[in-house]
């Protein structure tokens, strides 16, 4: 099979002109080509011969990715697509439309082996890691139809199919190639990476200073109900989790965000909410309570508003700062891993 051109850093894209004998600026032409001008097709690369776009053609395939299915949320702001691979395995893309900002929500793997027992994914089983290029295809896919509604792609959250850590340089490297001056130059702050916990992978990220944001996805703050939510945690327990979220802190001076399903009845309780707020009062941080998302293979219901509302009040009244996000695409399974776990099944 072709290489997919998005796997190459613009270093590699030079490299390889060189070893074909053409000049150093071609790479830079084709860089733009792909992550300014949006084209997906050699020939659409004018400014070069007849006979380099051929080559082109010939050594790089130019997408790894099939739509199979789009689905649009009935207000209108929440787009997902469920794309095949080349080996036919599934993944989906999430785009949020919100006032000021395009957000779009990623994958970095087919499946997922954290096995959290309410999320999709987890539910599906671990496939296998996606290349850089095809975690940057994503972004481009939904550039492009943003780019013809006078739009761009403003952040990106790299919270949808996979545990990004577990796929560490793959997802780094993308996000590189997508935040590189001279192409898409989307600012690195416009990231999120999202993990469960990795604590060695959150210290190495966190040895690298980087200005991407991290986010946490913690949803229970003792080790118990923590360790049946999300069997990471049997790993990496909350002490150490937290213990590598402070040397975090310390070292980048960056806010962290904790992600927090609320699920009624089992972690959206006064109590539930107390727990947490002893656990990181102090930290620079921010919660993010999302009521959940139901699945097929997890019963339990979305906490309702107004338990949301008491739960977030009970962290403000102790300085923690904390939002209630709507729950967005629920009529089209916008939830990470719902489409292709059907599709799956």
């Amino acid at each position: 099979m072709t290489r997919l051109i998005y796997d190459l850093s613009l270093e590699e894209l030079k490299a390889q002109l060189s070893a074909w004998g053409e000049p150093a600026y071609r790479a830079q032409q084709i860089w733009q080509g792909l992550y300014r001008s949006l084209w997906n097709d050699p020939q659409q690369f004018t400014s070069l011969s007849t006979s380099l776009r051929n080559r082109l053609a010939e050594e790089f395939t130019f997408s790894h990715l099939s739509p199979q299915q789009t689905l649009c949320s009935q207000d209108g702001e929440t787009v997902k697509t469920l794309f095949t691979l080349p080996d036919q395995r599934a993944i989906e893309t999430v785009l949020m439309h919100y006032d000021v900002r395009q957000s779009l929500c990623i994958s970095t793997q087919a499946g997922c082996a954290m096995g959290c027992v309410f999320c999709a994914t987890g539910q599906m089983g671990f496939q296998r890691n996606l290349s850089s290029g095809e975690i940057v295809e994503q972004v481009l896919h939904f550039a492009r139809l943003l780019r013809a509604q006078n739009e761009d792609v403003t952040n990106v959250v790299v919270m949808g199919m996979g545990e990004p850590f577990h796929n560490y340089q793959a997802t780094l490297d993308a996000i590189d190639r997508l935040n590189h001056p001279q192409g898409f130059n989307l600012g690195a702050r416009r990231f999120t990476i999202s993990t469960v916990g990795l604590v060695p992978m959150i210290r190495k990220f966190a040895a690298e200073q980087r200005q991407i944001n991290l986010a946490i996805s913690l949803h229970a703050a003792n080790d118990t109900l923590r360790s049946f939510l999300l069997p990471i945690n049997r790993k990496y327990p909350i002490a150490q989790l937290i213990q590598a979220c402070k040397e975090y802190i310390a070292q980048t001076n960056r806010r962290i965000t904790f992600e927090w399903a609320l699920i009624q009845d089992v972690n959206d309780s006064p109590q539930h909410a107390q727990e947490l707020a002893n656990l990181i009062k102090g930290l620079l941080c921010h919660v993010n309570l999302i009521p959940l998302n139901p699945t097929r293979q997890y019963p339990a219901n979305g906490s309702t508003r107004q338990r949301a509302a008491d739960f977030s009040a009970i962290l403000e009244r102790v300085g923690i700062p904390c939002t209630i996000r709507i729950r967005r695409g629920i009529d089209i399974q916008a939830g990470c891993g719902q489409l292709a776990s059907h599709q799956q099944a």
